[in-house]
């Protein structure tokens, strides 16, 4: 790195410095302050690496929440991007597009479902599926009108929009946003005898992430899977599987339903759907299902757009493969058997599923957030959650030596923390 010298001269890594000092400025002086990132500003990535306007390179172990599962700038991604921005972007439902209906197949397909509700953001899908699960339990169930209720977990992280943040139990996201919607009753995570004492005749849904991400990557018991899905058959309700971080290959399998043997009624999908690109979610389900909404019940102007739809069958195609889930399942062993090498020494304890990582570091050392920042000055990007919890989920592109080499700087960091 080249520098001046003589008076009122500066160095290029000060000059450098002190405008990523001014780009994070920027930001704090003109947007509301709902995030508190770390103090890097990304200008441009590569696979599993994003460079800052300084230059500096950093392997990304967050890929913005599993939204980049296959990469900054993946090539194929971009290609089917650049093809339809030279024909047509926007439509609206009003009229069809010719790139709907082959995305919409393609992702029903994947899922072995038969339909499919586009829409833009995770949380777009699930207040989806929370409509269309009421109008299942009035239309075919039989619940009495404004009877219907769902039940969720503890711990749950379905997005932040009104409805959803009422039954969630994270302070941070429900306090000071009521009054909440009413229809939702919380059970504990993991536990089916007390799922089943939640369900009653007026139940349409049980609504699960089958990992929980938010809360720290919290793997769901054996069996437990299998029982929401056993007592749903049984008690005639709908399980709705919240797969916006987990599905399309981040556990090591399509869908982490997958990995229990389970098929829900419904998928909620979002995220790696569209490439790191275009926001693309969907509702996937079959028939008896997704079939109870008719014209003008539920839309969405961009839901379905042709740049987001030819973007989401290139992310299927990749998906059909098995090469990404096969490659996100071998390198989840080499992720876990190292972390596991850290309990003891600074974490207290990990929770892995393919390359997806949740580490409860000892809080002696500092919060996640220092963790996080301390792995930052080391050119490793991760993200805290739930103040000693830190997370780890890089592209599925990564290369083994690179997730290696980030393993080395967090057990540096441990050492010296």
């Amino acid at each position: 790195m080249s520098t001046t010298t003589g008076d009122g001269a500066q160095t290029e890594s000060q000059t450098q410095a002190e405008s990523q000092t001014q780009a994070i400025a920027r930001e704090a002086a003109h947007l509301a302050h709902n995030y508190h990132p770390l103090p890097v500003v990304i200008a441009s990535g590569e696979g599993a690496w994003v460079t800052d306007i300084g230059g500096r390179r950093y392997l990304d172990c967050l890929a913005a929440y599993s939204a980049v599962n296959f990469g900054h700038s993946n090539p194929v991604l971009l290609e089917a991007a650049r093809a339809q921005l030279d024909r047509i972007t926007l439509t609206s439902r009003a009229f069809h597009n010719d790139r709907l209906g082959p995305f919409a197949e393609d992702l029903a397909r994947l899922a072995h479902k038969e339909l499919v509700l586009p829409m833009n953001t995770g949380a777009e899908a699930v207040e989806s599926a929370v409509k269309v699960a009421r109008a299942w339990g009035y239309r075919v169930k039989g619940v009495g009108a404004g009877r219907a209720n769902i039940v969720v977990m503890a711990g749950n992280f379905h997005g932040r929009t009104t409805t959803i943040v009422g039954f969630s139990d994270d302070p941070q996201a429900r306090d000071d946003f009521g009054p909440y919607t009413p229809g939702f009753r919380t059970v504990p995570y993991g536990d089916v005898e007390a799922l089943a004492a939640a369900i009653d005749e007026d139940s349409v849904a049980v609504l699960v992430e089958p990992v929980q991400g938010e809360a720290g990557i919290i793997l769901p018991p054996p069996g437990y899977l299998a029982g929401v899905r056993e007592l749903c058959d049984r008690r005639r309700v709908l399980f709705v599987a919240d797969e916006i971080q987990s599905g399309l290959g981040r556990t090591g399998s399509t869908f982490a339903c997958d990995l229990a043997g389970v098929t829900p009624d419904l998928y909620l999908l979002g995220k790696a759907l569209g490439g790191g690109i275009v926001p693309v979610s969907a509702v996937v389900g079959d028939a008896a299902v997704l079939g109870v909404l008719r014209p003008g019940e539920h839309g969405s102007t961009f839901g379905g757009n042709p740049l987001g739809a030819a973007i989401g069958s290139a992310v299927v195609a990749m998906l059909a493969t098995g090469e990404p889930q096969a490659r996100a399942a071998a390198l989840g062993v080499l992720l876990r058997e190292r972390l596991e090498g850290l309990v003891g020494h600074g974490v207290e304890a990990v929770r892995c599923v393919g390359l997806w990582a949740g580490i409860d570091i000892d809080p002696a050392l500092g919060t996640g957030r220092r963790i996080c920042e301390l792995l930052m000055e080391r050119g490793v990007l991760a993200k805290d959650t739930h103040g000693s919890t830190i997370r780890l989920a890089p592209p599925l592109v990564v290369e083994e030596a690179d997730l290696a080499w980030a393993l080395d700087q967090l057990e540096a960091v441990l050492a010296s923390a």
